[in-house]
């Protein structure tokens, strides 16, 4: 019984995870697809809020961190978090916005969703989110990197290594595993995606 209850977490968030809402809602309520007026086709919060403005891209950003949110929480609350399966239901919702399955795999970059994993995890661990958060504000402010794409790429990195050695040495190996995952498929995102083109 255990064991399913696993497949099931693990499988509910890489579903949640591969619903763009970021090209949906927009599509549904303008008739316009996000990824044929973004430059660089992200189906992104972002992108949303650049092209459709503020009220849309809330609405598109709160639902991207709500579908990382909900199956790890549910998750941490009910399953054993030092699991090393509990690092897989963390990395299902990122990798299926990544991979995007609904959408003729065509995924997005996987930041919005990385805060909803990390915010979803708060009951287990103060580390993941709060560093996440501080590394986006940090490189946004006081260390700004162009364009965005390279900000992303240090965020991730940084992020990558700071939460794999914090988090194995407070909160257990799954939850370092699961961080480090993130990092590794939301570099992989910003770094090879064809639409990216090179670093400038």
């Amino acid at each position: 019984m255990t064991i399913f209850l696993w497949f099931l977490f693990i499988v509910a968030g890489f579903f949640s995870g591969s619903v763009l809402y970021c090209r949906l809602i927009p599509k549904a309520l303008t008739h316009r697809d996000i990824c044929e007026i973004a430059d660089d086709k992200n189906p992104g919060a972002f992108n949303v809020f650049t092209h459709f403005g503020i009220p849309m891209g809330i609405l598109c950003l709160f639902c991207d961190i709500m579908k990382g949110f909900v199956p790890v929480l549910l998750a941490s609350l009910f399953m054993d978090t030092t699991n090393l399966l509990f690092s897989i239901v963390m990395i299902a919702p990122a990798l299926g916005h990544a991979v995007g399955i609904f959408d003729k795999f065509h995924g997005g970059k996987a930041i919005a969703v990385s805060f909803g994993i990390t915010a979803g995890i708060l009951p287990v661990s103060f580390v993941a989110f709060p560093l996440l958060a501080v590394l986006f504000v940090l490189f946004s402010t006081a260390v700004r990197m162009k364009p965005n794409r390279v900000r992303s790429i240090a965020v991730y990195a940084l992020f990558g290594v700071l939460s794999g050695v914090l988090c194995a040495l407070i909160d257990g190996a799954s939850v370092a595993i699961g961080c480090v995952c993130i990092s590794l498929i939301a570099l992989f995102k910003h770094i090879f995606s064809k639409e990216n083109g090179p670093i400038q």
